[in-house]
């Protein structure tokens, strides 16, 4: 009954899409969300779930991305960075939370939809909003496109110099995460604008 108990306990922490269970791994992050919940952010976690969790291997090194329900984005960022903190330390590898979004496809002849598809569901405002997420609670100052000799293109994103001493340790997982998720190659710069 204990096992039943735990398992009731943290099964109101995830809640992946109907008839998904959650792996053993996901599981181990709602457990410790669940023990979290305990200290005193109780009254902000009560009301929270996650959608899912991943390791990503990033130049050697595990990272944790946690994904949470779209409407949740705004709550979790309330308490983000104390929750990375907190989690960080408990497994000791760096964890980014990502809201769950959708991509529709675009629309062709053959695949007509009766509405038309709302922006933010394009694949170009997914990747846009993947990058907020990521680098969240710094911001998005700028942004440059460069379009190497071959074709290929690199992102620079500026980030806020305010936030540099919080988040320099940690370019390299968002690089790396980035890539993994959305194939687009991107570095992160803190400039001073004067």
């Amino acid at each position: 009954t204990r096992y039943r108990d735990a398992m009731a306990g943290y099964a109101g922490k995830i809640m992946k899409s109907a008839g998904e269970t959650p792996s053993e791994f996901e599981t181990s992050i709602a457990q410790a969300l669940l023990e979290l919940e305990a200290t005193d952010l109780k009254a902000q976690l009560r009301e929270l779930y996650i959608s899912g969790a991943k390791e990503i291997d990033v130049a050697g090194k595990k990272v944790i991305v946690v994904m949470v329900p779209f409407p949740m984005q705004r709550p979790f960022q309330r308490i983000q960075a104390r929750l990375v903190r907190e989690l960080e330390k408990k497994f000791s590898r760096h964890v980014v939370f990502l809201a769950q979004r959708r991509i529709l496809r675009k629309p062709t002849r053959k695949t007509r939809q009766k509405q038309l598809r709302p922006r933010s569901r394009t694949l170009t405002a997914v990747h846009d909003a993947i990058l907020e997420d990521l680098v969240y609670p710094a911001e998005i100052v700028g942004k440059r496109t460069r379009v190497r000799l071959d074709g290929s293109r690199l992102i620079k994103v500026h980030l806020d110099k305010a936030q540099q001493t919080n988040l320099e340790h940690k370019v390299e997982t968002f690089t790396g995460v980035y890539k993994k998720l959305t194939g687009k190659d991107v570095t992160f710069e803190f400039p001073s604008f004067e």
